[in-house]
C-alpha cells in the first residue's frame, strides 16, 4: 500500500516536470528580424509568420516622445535584418508576443536599458534576480545622465 502512495504522489510530480520542461524548449525558437516597429516593438518572422514581438520587462519612449527616434534606431542596429533568439514570457493583450530578444549573445531587452533608452516597466517585469539587475542597469544610466534620463529634471 505504501508503495502505491509513493508511485501516485511521484508519477504527478513526474508528468508536471515533464510539461514544464517542454513548455519551457517550445517557447524559445529563432528567426530574422523583418521590422522594427519602435525601441520596444519589432516584428520577427517564425517561418512563414511574421510575429509581433515586445521587449519583454522595459518601455521604451512611445513616438514623437523625446528619445523614440533615437531608442528605435538603437533597436535597429542591434537588430535589423538579423537573426534573434526570441524567449517568450507572455501575450499582452494586444497580441503580441511579449519575449526576451538576443542577438548572438546580446540581449537587447538589457542593453536598452544600459543606453539609457528604456525604463523598467515594473508592473510587468516580475522575473527574480532579472528584473533586480535591470533596475540596476537603469539607475547606472540615470546617474550617468544617458539617453532619457539626459533632460534635466527627468
Amino acid at each position: 500500500m505504501q508503495s502505491e502512495v509513493k508511485r501516485c504522489v511521484i508519477f504527478p510530480g513526474c508528468l508536471l516536470l515533464f510539461f514544464l520542461v517542454g513548455s519551457a524548449f517550445a517557447s524559445e525558437w529563432s528567426g530574422r528580424v523583418a521590422a522594427v516597429i519602435d525601441g520596444d516593438s519589432i516584428e520577427v518572422m517564425h517561418g512563414e509568420k511574421r510575429v509581433r514581438i515586445r521587449l519583454y520587462g522595459i518601455d521604451t519612449p512611445e513616438y514623437r516622445q523625446p528619445h523614440s527616434a533615437e531608442a528605435r534606431e538603437f533597436t535597429a542596429a542591434l537588430t535589423a535584418n538579423r537573426r534573434v533568439l526570441i524567449t517568450e514570457k507572455d501575450i499582452d493583450r494586444y497580441g503580441r508576443t511579449v519575449a526576451l530578444v538576443r542577438v548572438e549573445d546580446i540581449l537587447v531587452n538589457a542593453e536598452l536599458l544600459r543606453a539609457g533608452l528604456a525604463r523598467v516597466y515594473r508592473w510587468y517585469c516580475r522575473e527574480y534576480p532579472l528584473c533586480a539587475d535591470w533596475l540596476h542597469l537603469e539607475e547606472t544610466a540615470r546617474r550617468q545622465r544617458l539617453g532619457i534620463w539626459s533632460n534635466p529634471g527627468k
